[in-house]
């Protein structure tokens, strides 16, 4: 790793220990040091400099009340966090424009041949997104929620990631298999205790 990154990942780790402890000033330093990073990149990401700066706030509101809670299980990862955290705010935006837009265009819909077929096929959709959404959450690792989240969800570059999370595409590739595994576990256990609720 390189001097730079050393540097920052130390000032990351020592900001977000600060920012637990309650420290005066910790918080404010975070933001002047992170905050014309993310806002530009949202503004690049969405090119609404309204919605950027709403998400902005939005992100290091988030941020700030898990830092103050929890801190971070890798601290010095705390740039790529708010970027991911900025990240999922605006999918979650666009998403909830998506639903409203067909909503509007539910007439539309109607009138297709096969609407009850295509309708409940949606809603199956919605619903396994929604338990993959759920599952992840559960995953104890950060790095493993935000890998799977970022990766099949959000769709990021793989590149991207790599810098944000500090790896190599080697190693990103490794880490990402064991993630995968992991939700595997996670998914069959689902699949179990739902099979259980069904027979019971």
């Amino acid at each position: 790793m390189k001097d730079e990154e050393v540097s920052e990942a130390t000032v990351a780790s020592q900001l977000v220990e600060r920012v637990h402890r309650g420290e005066s000033g910790a918080e404010e330093e975070l933001f002047s040091r992170y905050g014309n990073g993310v806002l530009f990149m949202l503004q690049r990401a969405c090119g609404d400099p309204a919605l950027a700066e709403d998400l902005h706030q939005e992100t290091f509101r988030i941020v700030l009340t898990r830092l103050r809670s929890r801190g971070l299980e890798e601290p010095g990862g705390l740039s790529g966090y708010l970027r991911g955290t900025a990240r999922n705010l605006l999918i979650a935006d666009r998403r909830k424009k998506a639903r409203r837009k067909t909503e509007a265009d539910h007439d539309t819909v109607v009138a297709a041949a096969d609407t009850r077929h295509g309708q409940a096929q949606k809603v199956l959709r919605r619903e396994e997104a929604s338990i993959v959404h759920k599952l992840i959450a559960e995953m104890s690792a950060e790095r493993d929620r935000q890998l799977l989240y970022r990766f099949y969800i959000a769709e990021d570059d793989k590149d991207e990631i790599c810098l944000d999370l500090g790896l190599s595409s080697l190693h990103f590739n490794r880490v990402l298999f064991r993630a995968r595994q992991r939700f595997k576990d996670l998914w069959t256990r689902f699949e179990r205790q739902q099979k259980l609720l069904r027979s019971s």
